[in-house]
């Protein structure tokens, strides 16, 4: 329980609505998402409930598995505070960074938003991607997706657009030069910056372990 019970309605909130959830996008990956946003604002001067309200509602409703609806997730953030009596300018922030956070909006060169407390939930949401958890959920995903774990006559894509981006059924090593190991390079604040890069380091160990296994090196 936190001591704010607002906090404590979206957890509970969005607890639920994850319940089924696929493994890599559940409620312990928004769990994950918001301590690590806590962490992070302690050196940014962002507004705290801004923060933990996006952290905790960024992946209420994933577009990809909603026939990639980028409209859905916002929508119904928006209409969960607004049942909370949240300020709108709130509701309005929280929506902005919902809507735009997300990797695949990297390849929109005409995004205009951005504010400081998105920076924070975006480096927070992109450290849950990299690392031995992101490792673990990116193959997760893989797997439910049903796709293989590595081919090599299928060379990562790495000048796609954005529709190619979501469409992608490549092998789940490819997202690692496809995404993965570009995130360190894109985070705004320097603790991500600095949780990024040890993570970072650790994927490039794995990576080089994974192809000597493959290649029946050791």
């Amino acid at each position: 329980m936190s001591k704010n019970p607002l906090i404590d309605k979206t957890i509970a909130f969005v607890k639920a609505e994850l319940k089924d959830a696929e493994g890599g996008h559940d409620w312990f990956h928004t769990e994950r998402v918001y301590k690590n946003a806590l962490l992070i604002s302690k050196t940014e001067n962002v507004d705290p409930l801004v923060v933990a309200l996006a952290a905790l509602l960024h992946d209420i409703a994933d577009p990809k598995f909603y026939d990639g609806d980028e409209t859905i997730g916002p929508r119904k953030a928006s209409a969960f505070l607004l049942k909370q009596n949240v300020d709108s300018q709130v509701i309005e922030h929280v929506s902005k960074i919902i809507e735009n956070m997300s990797f695949k909006n990297s390849f929109d060169l005409n995004t205009t938003f951005n504010s400081k407390e998105m920076e924070v939930v975006q480096d927070a949401d992109r450290l849950d991607a990299i690392g031995a958890i992101g490792i673990a959920r990116c193959f997760n995903y893989g797997g439910f997706k049903n796709r293989a774990l590595y081919d090599p006559n299928i060379s990562p894509n790495l000048n796609m657009t954005k529709a190619e981006y979501k469409a992608s059924k490549a092998p789940t090593i490819n997202h690692f030069y496809e995404k993965l190991l570009l995130l360190k390079d894109k985070m705004n604040t320097k603790t991500g910056q600095r949780i990024a890069t040890s993570r970072h380091h650790y994927m490039e160990g794995y990576l080089r372990q994974f192809f000597a296994e493959w290649n029946g090196e050791q």
